[in-house]
């Protein structure tokens, strides 16, 4: 497997429970901050495999991807289900939810 992919796995398996990172964080996280697109892909592909905790990744907008019919139900679900709030356009409050990795432990 890819060190990048590797990498993008091991960043989304650490969001903790009712947090989110996006697309673009995870990819700069892993070590590339140009492969948003890479990071959906693997999402795409490794999720159930490696069982990631995929619904916690959205856009850099802060709404969920997915669309309605194609997988939006189901994140919208799981992320209520940890207590995160989506408005009912998929729109999550980046600066409530969004994981800020240097404050943790703090």
């Amino acid at each position: 497997m890819e060190l990048f992919t590797e990498e993008v796995i091991r960043v989304i398996k650490s969001i903790p429970k009712g947090k989110v990172l996006t697309y673009k964080i995870v990819a700069s996280l892993a070590g590339n901050h140009l492969a948003s697109r890479q990071v959906a892909r693997i999402l795409h592909s490794c999720s159930k495999k490696y069982k990631l905790p995929w619904h916690r990744v959205i856009n850099s907008q802060g709404y969920i991807s997915l669309p309605v019919g194609g997988g939006f139900e189901e994140q919208f679900i799981l992320l209520n289900k940890e207590g995160v709030f989506i408005s009912p356009a998929g729109r999550v409050d980046l600066k409530k939810y969004l994981w800020c990795i240097k404050n943790e432990g703090e």
